[in-house]
């Protein structure tokens, strides 16, 4: 299981984040992740969703159900495209998005964006960084993302943020 401590700017809470991951077959998964707010002492998000990779073309499509504090339940697509851009493939074309849809099939809400990764391995000794460059469509907003092994911070125009600490 995959868990982490995460603090935004925008709800000035501790959450603690956890996923995991249960195969299927060798090219399919199903991803259950949550979220518990501290502060609260209530979960804030939940999600289940079977995703599928297809390694030739370097995508993944997913379809599942998500739960938040705010917006409820709700079914959700996502996909996530990956192309290289140099031949030893630090530095990656990543076209991404998600579209939920309340449980009426009313209430939508849908997120794209473009980025560049830039992955530097052994940047110091035994440290590795990778940088995010992206453009949220829908919002219309720059972001950016740096990974220090266990670190992520994540910053947007708008002035959110978040930091994450991988346990």
């Amino acid at each position: 299981m995959e868990t982490s401590l995460r603090y935004s700017g925008d709800s000035k809470a501790l959450r603690i984040h956890a996923k995991e991951k249960f195969p299927i077959d060798s090219k399919t998964h199903l991803q259950v992740h949550g979220e518990l707010d501290t502060r609260a002492g209530t979960p804030s998000n939940f999600c289940a969703m079977i995703r599928h990779f297809y390694p030739d073309l370097l995508t993944s499509l997913g379809v599942g159900l998500r739960y938040d504090k705010r917006d409820k339940v709700r079914y959700t697509l996502r996909g996530k495209k990956s192309s290289p851009v140099t031949n030893n493939g630090l530095v990656n074309f990543v076209v991404k998005g998600r579209y939920d849809v309340d449980q009426e099939f009313k209430g939508r809400k849908s997120e794209g964006a473009a980025e560049f990764t830039f992955s530097i391995f052994n940047f110091q000794k035994d440290q590795d960084v990778r940088l995010k460059l992206g453009y949220e469509v829908f919002e219309k907003v720059p972001y950016l993302q740096i990974r220090e092994n266990n670190w992520t911070l994540n910053a947007d125009l708008n002035g959110r943020w978040n930091i994450r600490f991988d346990l």
